[in-house]
């Protein structure tokens, strides 16, 4: 069915990035203007375990004043393998950075991840807008419950990958995608657009500690936790950058599905995901050859790797934030 307002289910593996991404796509439903519709949200273990993930999210959207959207528990464990544990010395213990916020008291829904996604891409047919800022278990698992899902759903857009620069978790493979090469595969391999975020354009985007003040500054509940998760963030990325500061993987990705950003480089291409059990496994391979042409059509693709954009996110995502 067509709504007026356009629907949004939100995939993630509630860390501090993700934080950020909620908090973004919380303040653009806020503004009436915007029409955008938070339909469901799903966890998965990645950052944290999907249980841990969920109850986050729940606390998140509750300090933000929502207690009217859904939040589904997903997969625990990757496609043939375990769940290891999540990323402590990035996320910190608990996922957000070891800061405590107020407990929402909310429950997680009956269904699973992927049984919310199926549900809400049938009942909004060719309108639903799906955001996966996680690994791709649960819209892996979302695919085998229904495989004309692509036919359902009008976008898809996830944070993930390396398309011309060195991966965050292997020399080739971004988190995401490495933490699930199975599902990721079966992901890029279905029939339907998909708009890629990788780390080619996440890493160069960056909060400055300015930036991180100005959240704690504005008194605004949301916009202050996330700005103390972010001090956790900033020294893990010490080690990356030199000097404190944190990549915006998913709140880029949640402004690139909503329209907000201006892209400099976008090519459609042809992407596999590599899933053998070899060095190379996680790694998002991109037929970036087309580059010396000006990226002419390539038979087969639909994946848009953002590569670059018209400038920078950062005073864009911290305006989102602090909107009164």
């Amino acid at each position: 069915m067509t709504t007026a307002r356009a629907p949004y289910y939100l995939d993630c593996d509630t860390g501090i990035d993700d934080a950020l991404a909620i908090a973004y796509l919380l303040e653009a439903a806020a503004d009436e203007s915007r029409g955008i519709d938070i339909v469901g949200i799903g966890s998965v273990s990645g950052n944290v375990s999907a249980a841990v993930g969920a109850v986050n999210t729940l606390d998140l959207i509750a300090l933000s004043g929502r207690t009217d959207i859904p939040v589904a528990v997903g997969e625990h464990h990757p496609q043939g393998g375990e769940f290891r544990g999540g990323a402590p010395h990035v996320h910190g213990a608990n996922g957000i950075g070891d800061v405590e916020i107020a407990a929402s008291g909310a429950s997680v829904v009956d269904e699973s991840a992927a049984e919310m996604l199926v549900r809400l891409a049938r009942e909004h047919a060719g309108e639903l807008r799906v955001i996966a800022i996680g690994p791709l278990t649960n819209i892996a698992a979302a695919l085998r419950l229904e495989p004309g899902l692509p036919s359902l759903v009008k976008e898809l857009t996830l944070m993930g990958g390396a398309a011309a620069v060195p991966g965050n978790i292997t020399p080739v493979a971004e988190a995401n995608i490495a933490n699930d090469a199975d599902a990721a595969a079966e992901v890029f391999a279905a029939d339907w657009f998909i708009t890629m975020v990788p780390l080619d354009v996440t890493m160069p985007n960056v909060f400055l500690e300015h930036h991180r003040q100005a959240l704690i500054d504005s008194g605004r509940p949301v916009a202050v936790a996330v700005g103390h998760m972010l001090d956790y963030y900033f020294e893990f990325y010490v080690g990356v950058y030199g000097h404190r500061a944190s990549a915006l993987h998913d709140p880029l990705a949640v402004a690139i599905a909503l329209g907000d950003l201006e892209l400099k480089s976008a090519p459609v291409v042809r992407v596999l995901v590599d899933d053998t059990a070899g060095p190379g496994r996680g790694q998002t391979v991109c037929d970036l050859r087309g580059v010396y042409n000006g990226f002419p059509e390539q038979s087969g693709a639909h994946t848009r790797v953002v590569l670059a954009l018209e400038e920078d996110f950062a005073p864009t995502l911290l305006a989102r934030l602090l909107l009164a």
